[in-house]
């Protein structure tokens, strides 16, 4: 009984160890109050998007939550309102998955914000589809809606300067890839249904993500605009609530004991939005509150380029 008891003992304090080292992370050490700054957060009714949103108004910014469904933004809002004690917090329909949806958005926030000090593009998907444009759906939502809501506000965010563009990506992009042939023929990142083809084709999402923000920097290079990209951490929210139920179902007991919760999977985030004298580093990718080193493929300037200007004409920019 006491070797049980020893060794069930090692086992919790090993956890516990594990837990706050690699599950809980590192916490974002900013103090910087942002009164008289405007932020807008894409996906920011739930999840790390929602925490991150939370936290940016309890010092003091104009908070936009950039989101789809009306609904679910306006139970955010009124959370976010009360937790904070901020009315500085407004939401704006925006739909990734919408060209022109993406532009509506642009045109009113232009219209009607004075400011722009950070576009944080956090929102995120993980199912099979098309978008109302005719591109695969992680392709649209997760990158490209990004990519022109991006340039559509970069003339503000330089007038504002210094500020921050802060692109959510995922450690998923080591295992993807950027097939032009494919999104010259399918407007999409890979073909196919199976669990493997859907987490292949999330992962080129998310590499894309990377990509995108190493070459917007070299474009910021001499502008007071920064731009960064990371890895939240694995999450327990909502992003796969589109996926098998029975798979999330045998997933939940895993996920409370290893993945992150939402108030530590934003702390990278808020880390790259708000940490001073980040500015040498824009274009870099963060995990944990640290820089990390990417593989060739994440910063090869010669597909960077490439996926800008494929990027430019899907979105009409050319």
């Amino acid at each position: 009984m006491a070797v049980f008891l020893l060794l069930a003992g090692m086992v919790v304090v090993g956890y516990m160890i594990f837990h706050n080292i690699f599950v809980k992370g590192a916490v974002c050490k900013s103090n910087v109050k942002l009164h008289g700054k405007t932020v807008i957060v894409t996906g920011s009714n739930t999840g790390i998007g929602k925490m991150t949103a939370l936290d940016l108004a309890r010092r003091g910014a104009r908070v936009i939550l950039a989101c789809r469904n009306k609904q679910r933004a306006e139970a955010a809002l009124a959370d976010i309102k009360r937790e904070s004690g901020s009315n500085e917090v407004v939401f704006m329909h925006l739909d990734l998955g919408s060209l022109k949806s993406v532009r509506s958005f642009a045109e009113t926030f232009l219209k009607t914000e004075r400011r722009l000090d950070l576009l944080i593009n956090n929102a995120g998907i993980y199912m099979q589809g098309s978008t109302e444009d005719g591109l695969g759906m992680m392709f649209g939502v997760n990158y490209i809606g990004h990519f022109l809501l991006t340039n559509l506000l970069l003339d503000r965010l330089k007038e504002c300067g210094p500020s921050r563009v802060v692109n959510v990506a995922s450690l998923g992009h080591n295992f993807g890839k950027i097939d032009f042939n494919c999104l010259s023929t399918h407007k999409e990142l890979g073909v196919g249904e199976s669990a493997t083809d859907v987490f292949n084709i999330y992962c080129n999402s998310k590499l894309c993500n990377v990509v995108f923000t190493h070459e917007l920097a070299k474009r910021l290079k001499d502008t007071n605009v920064t731009c960064y990209s990371l890895h939240p951490g694995i999450i327990e929210t909502e992003l796969g609530r589109y996926a098998n139920s029975a798979f999330l179902m045998l997933l939940k007991p895993i996920s409370m004991l290893f993945f992150k919760n939402s108030v530590a999977g934003s702390q990278t985030t808020l880390h790259c939005a708000l940490q001073e004298g980040l500015e040498p580093l824009s274009g870099c990718y963060f995990s944990n509150c640290t820089v990390r080193n990417v593989y060739p493929k994440a910063r090869d300037d010669a597909v960077a380029k490439k996926l800008w200007e494929v990027s430019e004409s899907l979105c009409g920019l050319l």
